[in-house]
Parts: C-alpha cells; sequence; structure tokens
C-alpha cells in the first residue's frame, strides 16, 4: 500500500515538473514569435526605408534591439541548455530524493 502511494506521490511530482516545462516552453515560443516579428518591422524600418515612425514602432532602434536580442538568447540557453543538463534521469533522482526525504520526515513525527 506505501509502495502504490510512493508511485502516485513520484508520478505526481513528476507530472508537475513536466507541467512547468510545458508552461516554459510555451513561453519561450511566444517570446520567439514576437520577437520574429520585431526583427523584421526592425530590418523593414532600418534598411527597407519604411518610415514607422508611430508607437510602439518609433522607440525600435538598434540599442532596443541589442538588448532585445541578449534577453532572447539567454532565455533561449535557460530553456534548452537547463533540459539537456537537467534532463528526465537527474529530475527522476531529485523528485525521488525529495520524496524519500519527506518519508523520513513522516516516519520519524
Amino acid at each position: 500500500m506505501e509502495n502504490s502511494f510512493n508511485n502516485d506521490a513520484e508520478e505526481f511530482e513528476l507530472k508537475k515538473i513536466a507541467n512547468k516545462k510545458v508552461i516554459k516552453l510555451k513561453a519561450f515560443y511566444s517570446h520567439a514569435f514576437i520577437y520574429a516579428i520585431g526583427v523584421i518591422i526592425f530590418v523593414l524600418k532600418e534598411y527597407a526605408g519604411f518610415h514607422l515612425n508611430f508607437l510602439p514602432f518609433k522607440y525600435l532602434n538598434c540599442f532596443v534591439m541589442i538588448i532585445w536580442t541578449t534577453v532572447f538568447l539567454v532565455s533561449a540557453i535557460d530553456v534548452f541548455a537547463s533540459f539537456k543538463i537537467f534532463g528526465e534521469e537527474w529530475e527522476e533522482r531529485k523528485v525521488k530524493s525529495i520524496l524519500d526525504k519527506k518519508n523520513k520526515k513522516t516516519k520519524w513525527e
């Protein structure tokens, strides 16, 4: 009975971690889509000669694009490098470790 409880708790924790990953990926892909639109508008404004001097395009310049690109790259590294470094095996070991600590606490209380 207790083993079944541990498996359910472990499965719940793994689902919670997977859900966080999905949310993080969704946010990254939304950011990538908006960034791509921003790059297209920036290129049209700066290099194709389109006069886009109304809000918010009026403030889209090289400095803003450098900062935005840096933030986008850091976001990509955070999402994809963390998935590679902290893979599924690491997550499963971490979940088991956390659940074992909780089980030890409940046994002594």
